[in-house]
C-alpha cells in the first residue's frame, strides 16, 4: 500500500513539474517585448502617448479657434447694432422725391463740366513735385 501511495505521489509531483514548466515557457513567450504580448502592450502604450499629445494639440487649437470665433461674433454683433442705428436714422432723412433733382453732367455748361472732372493731387504727388 505504501508503494502504491509513493508511486501516486511521485506521478503527481512529476505532473506538477511538467505543468509548471509549460506555464513557465508560456509566460516567457507572453512577456517577450519583441514578439509576445509585452511587445503589443509596449506599442499600444507608445500609441496612447502619441494620441494624448495629439489630443492636447487639437484641444489647444480648438480653444484658440473658439476664442477667435467669440471675438468675431462680438464684432459682428457690434456692427449689427451700428447698422440698425443707421437704418433707423434713415427714417429721419427727408424724402428723396421732395428734394430737387441734381443736374446731370450733360445738362451743365461746358465750363462746369470740366471743373467737375479735375484730378485732385494726392499728398504723394505734392511731395514728388517739391523734390
Amino acid at each position: 500500500m505504501e508503494l502504491i501511495s509513493d508511486i501516486l505521489l511521485l506521478a503527481g509531483s512529476f505532473g506538477a513539474a511538467i505543468y509548471c514548466h509549460v506555464l513557465s515557457t508560456r509566460l516567457k513567450k507572453f512577456t517577450t517585448l519583441e514578439s509576445g504580448m509585452g511587445g503589443a502592450i509596449a506599442v499600444l502604450s507608445a500609441q496612447v502617448d502619441d494620441m494624448t499629445l495629439a489630443l492636447d494639440k487639437a484641444r489647444g487649437a480648438a480653444n484658440g479657434s473658439a476664442e477667435s470665433l467669440e471675438a468675431l461674433t462680438a464684432r459682428g454683433e457690434s456692427v449689427a447694432r451700428k447698422l440698425e442705428l443707421l437704418v433707423a436714422s434713415l427714417h429721419d432723412l427727408p424724402d428723396p422725391a421732395a428734394a430737387p433733382p441734381r443736374p446731370v453732367a450733360e445738362e451743365l455748361p461746358e465750363e462746369e463740366r470740366r471743373l467737375r472732372f479735375v484730378r485732385r493731387r494726392s499728398p504723394r504727388d505734392t511731395l514728388e513735385a517739391a523734390e
